[in-house]
């Protein structure tokens, strides 16, 4: 069975006809990306994606990748498929072309994303903190760095990595012991091991920028002695040039559950005593400089728990028209009934409704968020900026924790359309779902992310970033009343909104309270809550869209409509009754999580 890797008429409706996303064209900045050129720039990316990293997925995945000799080997089918996507100019979609970049849209480069990641993941991750380390560069370098670092990362031939996490300090990054000593020159010579670096160490590049957090000596503990450094694999010369190695050690690679065509390499900086490094950005300000891109990392990580979602669906509605299994159950006593596609099986019906649901539901919280990133750079004047700016930090833990919680979940369904076939490895389903796992893990787990949901974003400005989205779904609802067909929807949707904000309320008055643990306890739970209810708006804004069109449209487009309002009422009938039950308890409080005692749990 021929893999697939995303809806293309769905893409295409989201960008174009739910988020108008070439009205951005009318701005300077992304004139050239009318709707025309998008078309043409995911024509090109759905290109490369299937004919060059949809099959260096199997291989990835089936050899890894090996340390011998000191020296990482990564799969080789990634070389060709490399060396073709820092051609097109890939790595650095949205940044300047001056750099390397090619200027689009964010949400253009979401939905191009979309593609790769579901193609190839394990290979994306290599370009995709490339880029990251560049973007650090952009942010945080001086004049100099980046005239040494920038355009070499954003072009992809320097390749780069983030190097937070050690033994001891996973997500207490605050307790990492790398240390940083001052050398009279200016730079520093670093000391420490730092593990989980992704791409971490590999033969595609002729050098490996690592950005570092580290503290250097006599800095204060915990996070605000932090300070960030580059440190490359072969040392800079001051024209750019590559020099000799920088006591940089590659000690080791995990064996993972999936993504094993990415590198996750354990690093020795200074083990010999002669790794050097220099300061990015202000001293004790490292933690503040990764903390902005944040944003764009975790919006990263809930692409690729997308794409793997997308990829995972549509391959099983494909197998699901094609696999022939059963008689049609209204005939199950005709003994002349030619067996059917599983398809048309009510069970297999419901899971395929489902995954639909799950996934328009996702692409159009990533693209939307993306297109927020766009409006902070169009805004036509401050107030603007700040409201878009809201949205996006108000989102993110929602696109990170939720998306990539619901994308697991999609995978797993994805292997169940298959049936035995899903388990075996002749099909990507099984791939796909043991690569999406670590999506949920890393980039902060989706623990922290229903914190920062509940801790940090909720009461941000003074709560006027969560108002501005209860707003947002209002005009969505509005709209819909408008609508006969609509309405009933749209009157089941107000009520969760309305009682959202009400949970929200409640959560924030707790977590503010002398029952903070009990609120916390229950933060991933409002995380899910808020997640459905911003599904829901997604899936009637969708059908707003969709429902004028129905009757006037040709047959096959008339389909896809009708389906865009199947999916909503699929979605708002079954799935927020049960979120409106949630809602119920967590406003009831559920003590007995802080109440169990540490020796109540198994033995």
């Amino acid at each position: 069975m021929a893999q697939s890797i995303a809806d293309r008429r769905d893409q295409e409706f989201v960008l174009h006809e739910m988020l108008n996303a070439a009205d951005l064209a009318s701005h300077e900045r992304f004139e050239e990306f009318n709707k025309k050129t998008m078309d043409m720039v995911l024509s090109e990316a759905r290109n490369l994606a299937v004919k060059e990293l949809l099959p260096a997925n199997k291989e990835g995945d089936e050899t890894g990748c090996s340390l011998e000799n000191g020296k990482v080997i990564i799969p080789s089918s990634f070389h060709r498929a490399y060396k073709l996507f820092c051609e097109g100019e890939w790595v650095a979609m949205c940044d300047d072309p001056q750099f390397g970049g090619q200027g689009m849209p964010r949400v253009l480069s979401m939905a191009a994303g979309e593609l790769f990641t579901g193609a190839n993941c394990a290979f994306l991750m290599y370009p995709g903190l490339t880029h990251g380390a560049g973007k650090l560069v952009e942010e945080f370098g001086t004049d100099e760095q980046k005239k040494i670092y920038l355009k070499n990362l954003y072009t992809g031939k320097w390749a780069g990595t983030m190097c937070l996490t050690e033994p001891e300090a996973g997500s207490d990054v605050g307790n990492l012991t790398t240390t940083a000593k001052r050398n009279e020159d200016g730079t520093f010579s670093i000391t420490g091991s730092k593990i989980f670096i992704s791409g971490g160490d590999q033969d595609l590049t002729e050098n490996i920028i690592h950005p570092v957090l580290a503290r250097i000596e006599g800095a204060p503990a915990g996070t605000k002695g932090i300070s960030l450094f580059l440190v490359p694999k072969y040392r800079v010369n001051a024209d750019g040039s590559i020099g000799e190695p920088n006591d940089v050690i590659c000690t080791g690679l995990e064996e993972k559950l999936g993504i094993h065509g990415n590198a996750t390499a354990s690093l020795a900086f200074g083990s010999k005593g002669n790794c050097t490094g220099e300061l990015l950005g202000p001293e004790n300000k490292g933690m503040k400089a990764m903390f902005v891109m944040m944003n764009e990392a975790r919006l990263g990580v809930g692409l690729q728990g997308f794409g793997f979602a997308s990829a995972s669906y549509i391959n099983a509605v494909n197998y699901a028209r094609q696999r022939i299994q059963g008689v049609d159950l209204t005939r199950i006593f005709d003994k002349n009934a030619e067996p059917v596609a599983i398809i048309n099986h009510p069970d297999v019906k419901r899971q395929l409704l489902h995954m639909k649901a799950q996934v328009d539901g996702m692409r159009a919280l990533m693209y939307y968020t993306a297109l927020c990133f766009d409006k902070v750079l169009t805004a036509e004047d401050d107030a603007h900026k700040d409201t878009y700016q809201g949205l996006i930090e108000l989102l993110i833990p929602v696109v990170k924790g939720y998306i990539t919680d619901r994308a697991f979940e999609v995978c797993t369904q994805g292997v169940q359309v298959f049936g035995g076939y899903g388990f075996i490895q002749e099909y990507p389903q099984e791939q796909l779902l043991r690569d999406c796992k670590i999506t949920s893990i890393y980039e902060g787990t989706n623990g922290i992310q229903a914190m920062d949901l509940l801790g940090r974003k909720l009461g941000l400005k003074k709560g006027k970033p969560f108002m501005d989205l209860l707003t947002q779904m209002n005009t969505t609802i509005a709209q819909a009343k408008e609508m006969e067909e609509l309405k009933n929807m749209a009157v089941k949707l107000e009520q969760a909104v309305n009682k959202l904000g009400e949970v929200a309320m409640h959560m924030g008055m707790t977590a503010m309270s002398e029952k903070v643990l009990d609120a916390f306890a229950v933060a991933h739970p409002f995380l899910d809550i808020t997640g459905d209810v911003v599904m829901a708006w997604l899936e009637l804004w969708r059908a707003v869209v969709a429902q004028p069109k129905i009757k006037t449209a040709k047959k096959k487009d008339a389909a896809f409509y009708q389906g865009q309002v199947k999916t909503a009422q699929y979605f708002i009938s079954w799935v927020l009754p049960a979120t409106l039950g949630k809602m119920e308890a967590l406003q009831s409080n559920i003590p007995a999580i802080m109440e169990m005692p540490d020796t109540g749990f198994a033995g």
